[in-house]
């Protein structure tokens, strides 16, 4: 249908009125709407039941707990224990060149059983290890560091423990580390170290 010039220009008016009303509609501000906004409304609130705010009870006793009760030595006992199996294992890994078996047993007197003190005498001696040490002029010091306990009796405890051993000699300077199952025997505060071997060679 062909509209006429002023039919025309009413139309154009009308169009005009009514895109304005939607720019309004569209692009005014909406202050007066009471909608919250989105970070206020994701924000959990301090309820006194909130698990935030619920006070978390402790067990019962759990502050008087004493395990050396349930253990065959007591904590002195288990530190002394550990001191003995420690420093066995530091000497173990401490040797020069210089040294008979003797002297290298020497050091650990007192703090091993007679027979692992004769077993180490006759490793030290082994023709081909002795013979590679006093060849190669190798000095050797230990450091240990307790792991874990991995048994224990009523008499005797079994560590894991990290022996570091830095070795010097005319091949140049190592450093390597290996874990040693150390057993001590004892009663009350004498303790003495039976066994020592790579921890996962057995005292399982």
């Amino acid at each position: 249908m062909d509209l006429s010039a002023g039919q025309q220009k009413a139309l154009f008016a009308v169009v005009v009125v009514v895109l304005a009303g939607l720019g309004v509609l569209l692009f005014a501000p909406h202050g007066s709407h009471p909608h919250a906004s989105p970070s206020a409304s994701a924000r959990p609130s301090a309820a006194a039941g909130s698990p935030s705010a619920a006070a978390v009870p402790s067990p019962a006793g759990s502050t008087n707990v004493n395990i050396y009760q349930w253990l065959p030595f007591t904590q002195p006992e288990l530190g002394q224990a550990a001191a003995v199996a420690t420093e066995v294992t530091t000497a173990y890994n401490t040797f020069t060149y210089t040294e008979s078996a003797a002297s290298y047993v020497a050091r650990m007197n007192g703090l091993i059983t007679s027979q692992l003190s004769q077993t180490l005498k006759n490793g030290y001696a082994t023709v081909g290890v002795a013979q590679t040490r006093t060849s190669q002029k190798q000095v050797s010091s230990g450091t240990a560091t307790i792991d874990s306990i991995r048994t224990f009796g009523s008499s005797s405890i079994t560590f894991v423990v990290t022996a570091t051993q830095k070795l010097t000699g005319t091949q140049g300077s190592t450093t390597s580390s290996i874990q040693y199952a150390v057993t001590v025997t004892g009663q009350g505060g004498t303790w003495q170290v039976y066994d020592i071997e790579p921890a996962t060679a057995g005292n399982y």
